[in-house]
């Protein structure tokens, strides 16, 4: 099923626990996200899976406070021409509007996501996590929003329903940094080198945007396993 073997526990009573790292910057970690719930919107038994998101970032020694065009990021980053990285950007939404993503990467800003991540770690306490990062993926590659502005990211939050003072607390500090970092090595742990990676019941791990039938087959053999 495109999965490698992963060992250890389940995490809590529900029959399917899948465990996604991401960051919230990631184009294939949105297409990734969308291919994951159409399968689950396939599985007759979807209410039994419990899905669970973790920060992983892309880059986290990019300067925090630095700002620039993704565009000039990528090619800076690997020494592409515009036009090479024009067309990686071209690729990549493409297959996001087969997913029914509208990406707008010639607006999306690249920026340290550590504070965006922090956020997600507040969310999740509230058992808002997949919102929230459903949220800030949408506000990066879909709307060009700025994911290290503080009021912005404030306003994110409330529209899940974070309180808005908690996230601006949050914000002002360093809470959830660790948890942040923990997630991080906890996906090394795990083989994970990149993202998106799903690990399935802890077992199974799925490694990027792989197709909803790759989901669909995992889900199956998890559910088989659970029952048998």
């Amino acid at each position: 099923m495109n999965a490698s073997s992963l060992s250890g526990p389940t995490v809590d009573d529900s029959k399917v626990n899948i465990d996604v790292w991401s960051d919230v910057i990631c184009p294939w970690c949105y297409i990734g996200k969308r291919r994951l719930e159409t399968a689950l919107s396939q599985h007759p038994d979807a209410d039994q899976v419990r899905v669970r998101w973790h920060s992983f970032q892309l880059d986290p020694a990019y300067p925090k406070g630095s700002r620039e065009p993704v565009r000039e990021m990528l090619a800076r980053k690997i020494g592409a021409t515009p036009e090479q990285v024009r067309a990686m950007h071209r690729q990549v939404s493409e297959l996001a509007a087969q997913e029914g993503l509208t990406y707008a990467l010639d607006r999306a800003i690249a920026v340290n996501t550590v504070d965006a991540h922090r956020l997600n770690q507040l969310a999740a306490r509230h058992g808002l996590d997949g919102q929230m990062h459903e949220r800030l993926m949408r506000a990066h590659l879909v709307e060009g929003a700025v994911l290290d502005d503080s009021a912005t990211l404030v306003r994110l939050a409330t529209e899940v329903g974070v309180d808005a003072g908690a996230a601006a607390r949050v914000l002002a500090s360093d809470e959830y940094a660790a948890e942040v970092a923990a997630d991080a090595r906890a996906a090394r742990q795990r083989g994970a080198t990149g993202v998106p990676f799903f690990a399935i019941n802890d077992r199974w791990g799925i490694s990027g945007a792989q197709p909803a039938e790759t989901f669909a087959a995992a889900l199956r053999t998890a559910f088989a396993a659970a029952d048998g």
